[in-house]
């Protein structure tokens, strides 16, 4: 998961097809104990699917199936360089049979399959996703940001990792 928020799936004025695509921020990856911490905070386990909306170089999918036994992992970014290399980490690590990453905006993303959903993304981007979020997924469903808490929805639990705050909020 990184912070990168996307304009949206067209490519930058005066771009061309196949160019990757503006960006609202630069990727900054999430550091690997947040991960672990979000991970835990969401008690992913084998029956989980993890999407990870701005999944950059798709550190959290790979952890999910890798560490803490996803059934699958599913990361979505709008940068096709971006989602190329964490495919190459994904088979590295041996789990590309079991993480897929999805070159699209996460405003288009179905979010249906998801029953833990991870966020890196910006508070304005949180709440432009948080009526899909809302609608898409199942009662049960976790939603896990690093840093950007959801305006006025309150989190069922917050955490610090290494003075970095972590959001989990249930889907009811």
């Amino acid at each position: 998961m990184c912070l990168a928020v996307l304009r949206g799936a067209a490519p930058a004025p005066g771009g061309v097809e196949g160019q990757t695509p503006a960006l609202d921020a630069t990727f900054l990856p999430t550091p690997d104990e947040v991960v672990t911490a979000m991970l835990r905070m969401a008690h992913v386990g084998p029956g989980d699917v993890v999407y990870d909306l701005g999944s950059g170089d798709g550190r959290i999918p790979i952890a999910a199936v890798k560490e803490f036994g996803a059934a699958r992992g599913v990361g979505v970014d709008l940068d096709p360089v971006r989602n190329a290399e964490a495919r190459e980490n994904a088979r590295r690590a041996g789990v590309d049979n079991r993480v897929t990453f999805i070159t699209e905006s996460l405003y288009d993303t179905d979010l249906r399959p998801a029953t833990v959903v991870t966020l890196y993304m910006g508070l304005t981007v949180n709440l432009k996703v948080r009526p899909n979020l809302r609608a898409q997924l199942k009662p049960g469903a976790r939603v896990v940001s690093h840093v950007f808490d959801m305006g006025d929805w309150m989190p069922d639990e917050t955490g610090t990792v290494n003075g970095r705050p972590v959001f989990l909020w249930t889907i009811r």
